[in-house]
């Protein structure tokens, strides 16, 4: 009897032994090293360690530029080891177009900048937007928004307030085909010229018939005719929205060809560049083949916010 008890307790302790927990985890941990100390062994490892700081990219901080003013900042790289060494495991080779990254945010960023007009994206990404001033042109709307739709385009429509109350279903049409809406004040001043307490009604009146007309708010602000003054950004600034320019001009308002137009900004835009244009004749019949154009030089396009987001677009 006492035999059979002692057997009974010798196979308790081994089941117990098998199926505690603490045991697993304990267990688990040492394989767990040594797999660790296996891989930090292993060449591929070692290699990939070794070279990781050549493809490291610092991010850049936004900043205030003496000739563009705001520019925003622009996230940077860093080899991710572990993924990059599970990317290569199978073959056993180090094989830079094979190595993951992540992205490192900057220390100073867009808002953390003094108010300031922001006239260009960050120069080293390769993205522009489109910037529509839109307070007439009604006629020519729908051949550009469908340009945009069939290259897959977002882009960035500043909004006279007065031409959204007389026309909320154009601007109820720009915001249901994705595009984004901002600010470009309410009956179309000289922003440089009329009172605080004028420009501060001004860009209330614009947003409330934006958000009225579309459900969205406005964060962007385009002053008419790019006129302005320090007080006017720091207006918009307490408004919760930053002031918008240009890099490149479109001057469609002077009714170009379409071949001019494109020429216009073709041989301008870069990494980073604002494109600012308006519903017009030329624009509308020029828009096609200039996006076509402005992707094969290998530049996206996409909105204001997109532009000035530090996601760092990998290729």
């Amino acid at each position: 009897m006492k035999k059979l008890s002692l057997i009974a307790l010798i196979l308790f302790v081994a089941w117990f032994s098998v199926n505690n927990p603490l045991v697993n985890t304990y267990v688990a941990s040492l394989k767990g090293n040594v797999v660790t100390v296996g891989k930090q062994e292993n060449p591929l490892y070692q290699s990939i360690i070794k070279n990781a700081s050549t493809y490291n990219i610092p991010p850049s901080n936004a900043k205030i530029d003496q000739v563009w003013k705001a520019i925003p900042g622009y996230n940077g790289l860093t080899v991710d080891i572990e993924a990059s060494y599970k990317n290569m495991k199978k073959s056993g080779i180090f094989d830079e177009k094979k190595l993951i990254y992540k992205q490192i945010k900057p220390s100073v960023h867009l808002k953390d900048l003094p108010a300031s007009p922001i006239y260009r994206g960050h120069p080293d990404k390769p993205m522009v937007s489109f910037i529509i001033n839109v307070a007439w042109g009604n006629e020519y709307l729908p051949e550009m928004l469908a340009a945009l739709k069939n290259h897959q385009v977002k882009a960035s429509f500043f909004l006279e307030g007065r031409w959204v109350k007389n026309n909320p279903d154009l601007a109820k049409m720009i915001v249901s085909a994705g595009h984004e809406v901002g600010n470009h004040s309410y009956t179309h001043p000289d922003m440089k010229r009329i009172t605080a307490a004028q420009t501060r009604e001004q860009l209330l009146k614009t947003n409330e018939v934006i958000e009225a007309a579309t459900g969205n708010k406005s964060i962007w602000f385009a002053p008419p005719s790019g006129s302005y003054r320090d007080e006017t950004v720091k207006i918009a600034a307490e408004l919760k929205m930053k002031t918008v320019m240009w890099t490149v001009d479109t001057i469609d308002w002077q009714k170009p060809s379409p071949d001019q137009l494109i020429n216009r900004v073709i041989t301008k835009i870069d990494n980073g560049s604002m494109v600012l244009m308006h519903p017009t004749e030329s624009t509308s019949k020029s828009l096609d083949r200039l996006i076509t154009l402005i992707e094969e030089k290998g530049l996206k396009i996409g909105t204001v916010s997109d532009l000035m987001s530090e996601e760092r677009i990998m290729k």
